[in-house]
């Protein structure tokens, strides 16, 4: 998501650079270094920092994020997601899917947490550094309070229960699985002490064996997921993080699953916002995407009536007035001015680290990064909104790459669009083929020069 003129920092490690640049190569959303992208987001940021520094307080909040295909909700949730973690949020993204992570079971969305946990120090899964932290966090209070040696194990115990008290209420075997990892440990057992850890993330089928050993049962279910997410918000905290951001990605796959599979998952949503309302969770900002139709028609929110009121939000007004305080934002998408200036950006950036700086910056110029974007877009029937992806890996790929390492290449002259059913998404495709009706295929676009 973007617009014109770009905030990019003026020193750029190398390191950085190149992690953006492999993947818009690659077509995808880059997993850090977004702010070097994040232009046209000013007037989500302060809104946003005083929620974020309203869960580091303690607090909790839910967003949800809304926009069509190609509007950047992905780029967005990660750029958020980056200024958490520069807060020391510990972060998790979640794709939501009918058969992988289905939303209405709740064991399954939290074992995906834990899976993709990751911290400013450390890269998913980032679980078991974390309870380390925290184990260690309660050995430095108890020695701090004046425990000796011998006394630590004891007092460490002790201040376990206490901090646990409130999640044991609603997930004992929370706080008796951290006993039994932090034993297996002592006693050398590294294979029991992973095992019963995999089990704190919610992994099924672990073995009985570990599980009598740290003396729980059976598996993590819909209900106890939330106490275990309780759990580690309170792990979180006094292993020194100030809060978890969690985003639910691509919500809107529940609109294609079966109905009693979609009316438990919308449930599921709807308790899940309740909670966080309800102060259960301290130090959580939960944030779910989807598309327009998931939140106004009649096959998303729209279906379960509580739904639709806790994420009712007035839209009628001029976008440019729209609350970036309320619980539903949406995000305008790309124009063509904003996909120009995007381009540029990332002409700019790549420009940087290129054997020749000046000639990319000469070649690729300003005209013709607006003669490819406005070709990509012919090339999916004009919808601009859902250029930018395949616009960027055509621009790093086909272009700014050659023209690095060929120095008689010339994009005006060698190059001419073209567009792979394979390597397009289904809304892509579905757009190209669409064309003139049909009539006019990718390959026969030519750059307007």
């Amino acid at each position: 998501m973007s617009t014109t003129g770009s905030q990019r920092p003026a020193q750029v490690s190398a390191a950085r650079r190149r992690t953006v640049i492999d993947a818009l190569r690659r077509g995808a959303v880059p997993e850090s270094g977004l702010d070097l992208l994040a232009t046209g987001l000013d007037r989500f940021e302060a809104a946003l920092d005083a929620e974020l520094d309203a869960v580091a307080s303690g607090g909790s909040v839910f967003k949800a994020v809304r926009g069509e295909y190609g509007s950047g909700k992905t780029f967005f949730t990660r750029w958020l997601g980056e200024r958490a973690k520069r807060r020391n949020f510990a972060v998790a993204e979640i794709q939501i899917s009918e058969n992988e992570t289905p939303l209405h079971k709740l064991e399954t969305v939290y074992r995906r947490l834990t899976e993709r946990l990751t911290t400013s120090s450390f890269p998913p899964s980032a679980l078991r550094p974390v309870v380390d932290a925290w184990f260690y966090a309660l050995e430095e209070d108890a020695l701090a309070a004046g425990a000796t040696e011998e006394e630590l194990p004891g007092e460490v115990e002790k201040l376990l229960v206490a901090r646990l008290a409130e999640v044991s209420r609603h997930a004992p075997s929370f706080a008796t699985a951290l006993r039994g990892y932090r034993t297996a440990l002592a006693d050398g057992d590294e294979a029991t002490a992973a095992a019963v850890l995999a089990w704190l993330g919610g992994q099924p089928h672990v073995a009985a064996s570990a599980r009598r050993s740290a003396g729980v049962r059976g598996d993590l279910d819909h209900f106890g997921a939330l106490g275990f997410l309780q759990g580690l918000l309170t792990v979180l905290r006094d292993s020194g993080h100030t809060g978890l951001f969690v985003v639910l990605d691509e919500v809107e796959t529940l609109q294609r699953v079966r109905s009693d599979a979609r009316d438990k998952a919308l449930n599921a949503l709807r308790q899940l916002i309740d909670e966080v309302h309800s102060g259960r969770f301290p130090g959580l900002y939960l944030v779910i995407t989807g598309t327009p139709a998931f939140y106004d028609g009649q096959q998303g929110v729209q279906r379960l009536a509580p739904l639709a009121q806790r994420l009712a939000t007035d839209f009628t007004t001029d976008p440019r007035f729209d609350n970036p305080r309320a619980v539903q934002i949406r995000l305008p998408g790309f124009t063509q001015e904003s996909l120009v200036g995007l381009g540029v950006t990332i002409r700019d950036l790549y420009a940087d680290s290129a054997t020749s700086p000046e000639r990319v910056r000469t070649v690729v110029d300003d005209a013709y990064v607006a003669d490819l974007a406005r070709a990509v877009g012919g090339a999916l029937g004009g919808k601009v909104g859902v250029a930018p992806r395949l616009f960027l890996k055509k621009l790093v790929g086909d272009v700014l790459d050659r023209v690095d390492q060929f120095d008689d290449f010339d994009p005006r002259q060698h190059y001419k669009l073209t567009v792979a059913s394979s390597e397009l998404t289904d809304v892509e495709r579905n757009l190209a083929a669409a064309v003139t009706g049909g009539s006019t295929s990718a390959d026969d676009i030519d750059l307007e020069l």
